[in-house]
């Protein structure tokens, strides 16, 4: 077990316990306004105090030469590899740990082990023979692990790690190469599981092959951690080094392959009608049918025996995957991002080819120019989106979901799913394929920081596009769960409960609150491109993020930070009252009616009432003997010297004073009380009498002397009939009844309905594109 991981989880788990009060415990102040302290890791000569790469960074590098062979019939994946070792670190060596991520289908790997199970009134066939046998001949086969000469390595392989130890010590500023060759069952995605694998269509008797974390991958070694050799467990997912890669991949001659970086030998693999296609896709300003439909379908039915080899290369990237089948459409378009061609590109089956066509590429097209904008101009030459009915991404490739009906209709639900996932895998490209941050350590860095960019992309697609990760008040339900259901967002990755939420939704909210909140587009879109344009091609850690959005924009960060990503209480900001103020006129008349109104409400009570509806003679009517001067004095009388003395107080009055006087402001003063906890700004919509409203913005730091309770009046030239917190529901306020004055009711509605029982298994969701075609 890394010690960096240990003493980090530590201290979350020590200031977690305490509520983040780690400097002044028990008291109302002190505490969620601290700097972070011994929470994030000290700067140094490799990480700078700003947030920046220190003058002695460093971070290593792997270069990979690759032959694969594609097995359709055996289902098989064979592989050679050599890697070339660049130790940029001041440390020597005397073993490297290298990824076996295929190990995590293996019925003896921890992940399985550790997976829970029970008995449930239906079971079927697969769970139960994984209960009865779980045994299987998936894995990788370790064949060969040699130096460049040959010469065997001994190595030792623990679940997904393989240890490989040197016949001397690589010393800084050496390099090393190695060769490995091995093989793998390559397993069925659709019913095993993870990443990779392959997907099978009986209609058509064919395969869909997604490669992906498929060959013995170099784990990183970093200044912050060393050795990142954490088992592969499904979740958390990738810490890996950049290098350059040459990949050859020997397929059936009728498959179609897409892969990371550029294909070198297009003239040799694709016909003419293809590769003109492909020529003509260069400057093309629209999709174009590199392989068409009616092609891949004459394809499927025939089957070619012979085969081919792709060869791609691909310049400082952190990984490779590939797709290939015979029944992908692909088709192709240029972006161009400041002056720089991509090729933006799609490969899909004939079940996708009704939403693929019409969206995949330009959604990819869209996303690039979107995240360009937001973070750095895309890089890469090439950027692909692969139907193959999951979500995930790799350098330059991506695999994403949607498919229509047999009828080639499809639900809005669909749509907007399948345009999501493209974005948003597409988007990986920028963290962390090049913003290259620990995914197996902390997911919420790629993820969150990606569902952030996605709903940034997903808002510039269409201004009422349904977004569901990003908008403040779409994350109370979870923020509102009882604290045993929740973590830190600073969680590693296996630990996390509600994944979804917390490594993607949550932070993504955080940020974009950051964004429209407390910080303003301005200065938060300015000190995330620095953060991007600082960690690009590097590997970064939450405080440098952290230190660069306050280095680069003046704004103190350490409580939002602090209270949103090391924390775990909800924002319920309350207002309590509301009282309402007058500057005294000091004209009698005026003052004495007002007096007079509050002396008889004042006097009022119920039984004064009631006795004198029901006629009550009081003993003052009965011997009038009784009464006296007070009896007949008028206490709201206007003196005959009230005209004088009101023009003398005028008179005394400096300019200033009697323009104050002259304003008739209305004074309110509010208490509100921090109920979840969270502190955040203020946010109070006024609604005045003649019925326009006003917004007033009060930042967090009102509640540095209380965190609990504050006070704060306000001058309104106009009187204010109600007062709303939060009135656009930007901070994720999780009890929206406590923020209103007055009070409001929030009405909710039944509906009467004739009790159906639906057939097990239909569908649940609307296809009105179906239904207006009936």
């Amino acid at each position: 077990m890394n010690k960096s991981f240990l003493f980090f989880t530590a201290l979350i788990c020590s200031t977690t316990a305490f509520g983040q009060h780690i400097n002044n415990p028990g008291s109302n102040h002190g505490n969620k306004f601290e700097q972070l302290g011994t929470i994030i890791s000290d700067p140094n000569s490799y990480r700078s105090a700003s947030g920046a790469p220190g003058p002695a960074y460093w971070q290593q590098r792997a270069d990979y030469e690759i032959n694969a062979e594609l097995d359709e019939k055996n289902l098989r994946l064979n592989g050679a590899e050599t890697i070339t070792y660049y130790n940029n670190s001041p440390d020597p060596l005397s073993y490297l740990w290298v990824q076996l991520d295929e190990n995590q289908h293996k019925a003896t790997s921890d992940n399985k082990l550790t997976e829970r199970s029970k008995i449930t009134e239906q079971m079927n066939y697969k769970a139960l023979s994984e209960i009865i046998n779980p045994a299987n001949d998936l894995g990788v086969k370790i064949l060969k692990v040699t130096d460049e000469k040959g010469t065997a390595l001994p190595y030792t392989i623990n679940n997904t790690m393989m240890r490989i130890d040197l016949p001397s010590v690589l010393l800084p500023k050496q390099k090393y190469k190695l060769k490995i060759t091995w093989n793998y069952k390559i397993p069925d995605r659709m019913a095993d599981g993870g990443r990779g694998g392959y997907e099978y269509f009986p209609e058509d008797d064919n395969y869909l092959f997604t490669i992906t974390q498929w060959f013995p991958r170099m784990a990183v070694y970093s200044d912050f951690q060393g050795w990142q050799n954490k088992q592969f467990e499904g979740r958390g997912e990738f810490a890996l080094a950049f290098g350059n890669y040459k990949v050859n991949m020997t397929v059936p001659a009728d498959h179609v392959v897409g892969a990371t970086g550029e294909c070198q030998n297009y003239a040799q693999v694709l016909n003419a009608s293809s590769l003109k296609r492909w020529n003509a896709a260069q400057s093309a300003k629209a999709p174009i049918e590199i392989v068409n439909l009616a092609e891949i379908k004459s394809a499927m039915g025939r089957k070619s025996t012979a085969k081919k080899t792709w060869t791609y290369t691909a310049e400082n990237v952190r990984d490779f995957a590939w797709v290939s089948s015979r029944r992908l459409v692909w088709d192709a378009m240029a972006t161009h991002i400041n002056g720089k061609k991509i090729m933006s590109m799609s490969y899909y089956g004939p079940e996708a080819y009704p939403l693929y066509n019409k969206y995949s590429t330009k959604v990819v097209d869209h996303t690039l120019r979107e995240y360009s904008k937001h973070t750095i101009p895309y890089p890469y030459p090439v950027a692909i989106s692969v139907e193959a009915a999951n979500g995930m991404e790799y350098p330059m490739i991506c695999f994403n979901y949607g498919r229509a009906e047999k009828d080639g209709t499809y639900t809005e639900a669909i749509k907007y799913g399948m345009i999501g996932v493209i974005i948003h895998e597409v988007g990986h490209n920028f963290f962390p394929m090049i913003v290259n941050s620990d995914e197996r350590q902390w997911s919420w860095m790629d993820e969150g920081l990606n569902t952030f960019c996605q709903y940034l992309a997903e808002q510039a697609w269409d201004n009422k596009y349904p977004s569901q990760r990003g908008p403040a008040h779409k994350i109370v339900d979870y923020m509102k769960m009882p604290k045993d259901q929740l973590e830190p967002i600073m969680t590693n990755s296996e630990n996390i409960i509600n994944f979804g939420p917390n490594a993607y939704a949550k932070p993504a909210t955080a940020l974009n609150i950051l964004r429209e909140t407390v910080m303003g587009r301005e200065l938060f879109d300015y000190a995330f491109k620095e953060y991007a344009k600082r960690w690009a091609f590097k590997h970064p850690t939450p405080a440098d993020l952290f230190r660069t959005m306050e280095d680069a924009s003046a704004v103190d960060l350490d409580w939002f930070w602090r209270g949103w990503f090391f924390g775990t209480d909800p924002v319920d900001i309350a207002l309590n009252d509301v009282r309402y103020y007058q500057m005294n006129s000091m004209n009698q008349v005026a003052e004495n009616i007002e007096k007079k109104k509050a002396y008889e409400r004042d006097q009022y009570n119920i039984s004064r009432e009631r006795n004198r509806k029901q006629g009550s003679k009081f003993a003052v009517e009965r011997d009038t003997s009784l009464n006296d001067f007070y009896n007949k004095f008028n206490r709201f009388e206007v003196s005959k010297t009230a005209d004088q003395e009101f023009k003398n107080y005028i008179n005394s009055l400096s300019a200033d004073e009697r323009a104050l006087y002259e304003s008739k402001k209305n004074f309110y003063e509010l208490d509100f009380t921090n109920v979840g906890g969270l502190v955040m700004p203020i946010i109070i919509e006024w609604t005045f009498k003649d019925g326009s409203k006003e917004v007033d913005r009060i930042p967090a730091y009102i509640w540095r002397k209380d965190e609990n309770k504050v006070t704060k009046v306000f001058a309104k030239d106009k009187e204010v009939v109600s007062v709303q917190l939060d009135p656009y529901r930007e901070t994720a306020d999780i009890d929206e009844l406590n923020n209103a004055w007055p009070r409001k009711g929030q009405p909710s509605r039944f509906e009467l309905f004739k009790q159906q029982q639906a057939p097990r298994g239909s569908s649940a969701g609307a296809n009105p594109m179906q239904q207006s075609r009936q």
